[in-house]
């Protein structure tokens, strides 16, 4: 077993560029593994942390991928309510655009479910957003849109009628 060696504090920003920039490249084990440098020398690093959430959720639908509580175990570690809510919705909206990429029989029903999932944390977000950031209503929005117009992205049941059991 190989011991991990240990980053000087003094370069936690520019690793911290370094996992953003590998997470915008699409390499988001290199960026996890990044972060998870950081986070050993700093815990609280908040940009480190959202970085890792991010990059968590990119994993969704890869084999080996990191999984929905791995990347909520991070959000819970953020300092601000709004950022716990706006990233809880961001993990709950990529799982839901992993399912309907993964497809399947009952993907539509799957993503509708964390579409709504996501749609509650972006709309508590945009509750207590800082003024002028309206981020949790563009993805919000966002979440709208693609169940307005993917008629495979629809409640997997039906609440309207008659029970089964009655």
């Amino acid at each position: 077993m190989f011991e991990l060696k240990s980053l000087s504090s003094d370069a936690l920003d520019a690793a911290r560029d370094k996992a953003s920039q590998y997470r915008l490249l699409n390499h988001p084990f290199l960026a996890e593994s990044i972060c998870r440098d950081i986070l050993e020398v700093n815990p609280d690093d908040q940009g480190a942390l959202v970085i890792l959430c991010l990059t968590l959720s990119d994993q969704f639908g890869v084999e080996g991928g990191a999984t929905v509580r791995a990347a909520m175990d991070v959000v819970e570690r953020l300092n601000g309510e709004y950022e716990r809510a706006y990233y809880a919705g961001m993990v709950a909206e990529r799982k839901a655009f992993s399912s309907l990429r993964r497809g399947g029989l009952a993907a539509g029903q799957v993503a509708y479910d964390w579409f709504v999932r996501a749609m509650g944390h972006f709309d508590a977000a945009a509750q207590i957003r800082p003024a002028g950031n309206d981020d949790a209503v563009l993805r919000w929005n966002t979440c709208a849109r693609v169940m307005n117009s993917r008629p495979d992205v629809r409640p997997g049941h039906d609440d309207s009628g008659p029970s089964l059991l009655e």
